[in-house]
């Protein structure tokens, strides 16, 4: 680049503009990149008028950019972060078209494995990159995300493994943006190992509608957060995802170190009455282990208990519920 030209900004939409989009977005904009913010509802009104405002353990912040249900306004882009809750993924998908050029890239941060196949049935392969979200964040009122914990870190990659310019390039505007980032050659097992972590806390934590500190604290219930990480890593294996040896025990101390009182996403939805990701989560883990005839007793109980309230929530209308 010659002296004195300034790299152009990069082109951003988020796909739910919800906890994860809205953090991961607004630290994107916050660098310079140029954000547009694809939601619905109150959220989409006050993000219009106000900006979307951050509270943050890492700093508060505030941004604007186009704000929009309608992706043609928006137009081509160079990254769309795709932060819609999984029952959402094939609705929204639908909507990606617009946003798209021949190497834009859609980067899933979205909870479960199968979002991918999802997003590449809508809009092929070539434009499919998928990640791993480590954050605690929602929405906390119509246009403020607030983010309460984790490190804040995004792994992610091609699913072929490739280290293109393109991806890159993402992971130089992460870094700029202060998001702990790395790109990873097996994207797909980054997936996995984050869905048996999840499956357990959000699982245990919706099912008996309590924070972690307290199931650390009975070995009974403690003990069925350690069979479900060892049920999740069978179905990954059978899979053909091979996890690290140490994936159960490096949850359950990363589990030990939590803030007493964190729950889960799921036991959020549950708690105040919304959609569930159920189905991506211990849904997926059933139906892949009775494909391959494995027994997860633990995941089928957590499924049978939670199935009940998720069939009780609301159906919210497409990306309203973002992530």
């Amino acid at each position: 680049m010659e002296a004195g030209m300034a790299e152009k900004a990069v082109r951003v939409a988020v796909v739910g503009a919800g906890g994860v989009g809205g953090y991961f977005g607004g630290r994107l904009a916050l660098a310079g990149a140029e954000v547009s913010w694809i939601a619905r509802g109150a959220h989409l009104e006050a993000i219009r008028r106000e900006g979307l405002r951050v509270r943050s353990v890492a700093g508060d912040f505030h941004v604007r950019g186009l704000a929009t249900d309608d992706p043609g306004e928006v137009g081509p882009c160079d990254y769309v972060l795709f932060c819609v809750k999984s029952y959402d993924t094939e609705t929204a998908a639908r909507l990606l078209p617009p946003l798209l050029q021949p190497e834009t890239a859609v980067l899933t941060l979205q909870n479960g494995v199968d979002n991918p196949e999802k997003i590449a049935a809508a809009v092929g392969w070539q434009h499919v990159m998928a990640g791993a979200a480590f954050v605690f964040s929602t929405v906390q009122a119509p246009g403020m995300v607030a983010h309460t914990g984790g490190p804040g870190r995004v792994v992610f990659g091609e699913m072929d493994g490739s280290r293109t310019a393109r991806a890159e390039r993402l992971l130089d505007w992460f870094l700029r943006a202060e998001v702990p980032a790395e790109l990873s050659p097996d994207i797909r097992r980054v997936l996995w190992d984050k869905f048996a972590f999840i499956c357990a806390q959000a699982g245990l934590t919706a099912a008996t509608r309590l924070p972690v500190g307290e199931l650390r604290e009975l070995p009974e219930t403690w003990s069925l957060f350690h069979r479900v990480l060892e049920e999740v890593c069978a179905v990954a294996a059978a899979e053909g995802v091979a996890l690290p040896h140490d994936t159960v025990e490096r949850h359950l101390q990363f589990a030990l170190r939590l803030e007493p009182q964190a729950t889960s996403s799921l036991h959020h939805d549950l708690v105040h009455g919304r959609r569930m990701e159920l189905e991506a989560l211990h849904g997926t883990v059933v139906r892949l282990a009775r494909k391959h005839g494995l027994s997860v007793p633990v995941c089928e109980t957590l499924y049978g208990v939670l199935k009940p309230w998720a069939l009780r929530a609301p159906a919210l209308p497409p990306q309203a519920s973002t992530r």
